[in-house]
């Protein structure tokens, strides 16, 4: 992945590949460009991309908004190309725990943890 990280001038921008969307078969793929922005005032960060879809075959247009409650905590909706979701979230440190209303029917969990 390639990144270049926010300035109070710039967004952060970043160009990758991952696995495809929540929901794609096993082994396809994305290619995306995305930028992203903390807005202080509105205590929110956005984001949006351009990203090829090898499960559609098609350019689609992820985005979202992740909205600070505080104490680590915040709610993300989002839209992943095809299919909106919710997050709520919580952060602390290196570790993130994320409830997931996945295309606001099916509920899930993700576990994350960093170096």
């Amino acid at each position: 992945m390639f990144f270049l990280t926010e300035t109070d001038e710039r967004p952060a921008l970043f160009v990758g590949t991952s696995s495809d969307r929540i929901g794609s078969p096993p082994g396809n793929q994305s290619y995306f460009a995305t930028a992203s922005k903390y807005i202080p005032a509105l205590r929110a960060s956005i984001y949006g991309s351009v990203n090829y879809s090898e499960w559609d075959e098609a350019i689609n247009f992820p985005a979202g908004i992740s909205l600070k409650i505080g104490n680590g905590l915040s709610i993300r909706p989002m839209y992943d190309g095809d299919r909106g979701h919710l997050m709520f979230n919580y952060f602390a440190h290196r570790v993130g725990v994320s409830l997931m209303l996945v295309w606001f029917d099916t509920v899930a969990i993700s576990l994350s943890a960093g170096i």
